[in-house]
């Protein structure tokens, strides 16, 4: 986004952010001699609730990975093997990971940060600034700025308070 201007949305999750960072952490023997590429798309929807349905689709998939997984090593963590714990959760709906976690170790799902939960958005937006000029006289100027957020999208209210991102709501 810093480099092509004209992006004004990005989304991404998991791991698609992440594992560069902790390669020296896991592989410390093993020089990363480039960085590694996962699945990216540049997509254009012909209409807006197409790209509306898109970006709902990748938050809920986030969702339910996310779920799945804190679940899934939190059973690995108690004692469980990897395989006990697979069937432990298959078959199980999202209710009842909720229950198992919450009732099992103490853990609210809904707390837990945003950032995984619900992955991250980055948008183009302009914000203004506050800046004293040269003769000491405090100006407005307006800025575009990169915001990385961890927000809903599935819902209205996101789309409302990014307006220009040209995302049309209805107001019904």
């Amino acid at each position: 986004m810093n480099e092509i201007q004209d992006i004004v949305l990005a989304y991404g999750q998991s791991d698609e952010y992440s594992y560069v960072f902790y390669w020296k952490e896991y592989f410390p023997l093993k020089e990363l001699l480039y960085p590694p590429s996962f699945d990216g798309r540049v997509v254009l929807y012909p209409s807006d609730n197409n790209l509306r349905d898109y970006l709902s689709w990748r938050q809920v998939d986030c969702h339910i990975n996310n779920l799945y997984n804190t679940c899934y090593w939190a059973l690995v963590q108690a004692g469980k093997t990897k395989f006990e714990a697979e069937n432990i959760l298959k078959g199980t709906v999202s209710s009842e990971k909720n229950e198992l976690l919450y009732s099992q170790f103490n853990i609210n799902y809904n707390r837990l940060p945003a950032m995984y939960r619900k992955g991250s958005v980055i948008i183009r937006q302009e914000v203004e600034m506050q800046t004293t000029n040269q003769k000491g006289i405090e100006v407005t100027r307006k800025k575009n700025t990169i915001s990385v957020l961890h927000d809903d999208i599935i819902g209205d209210k996101f789309w409302k308070e990014n307006p220009k991102l040209g995302v049309k709501v209805d107001t019904q």
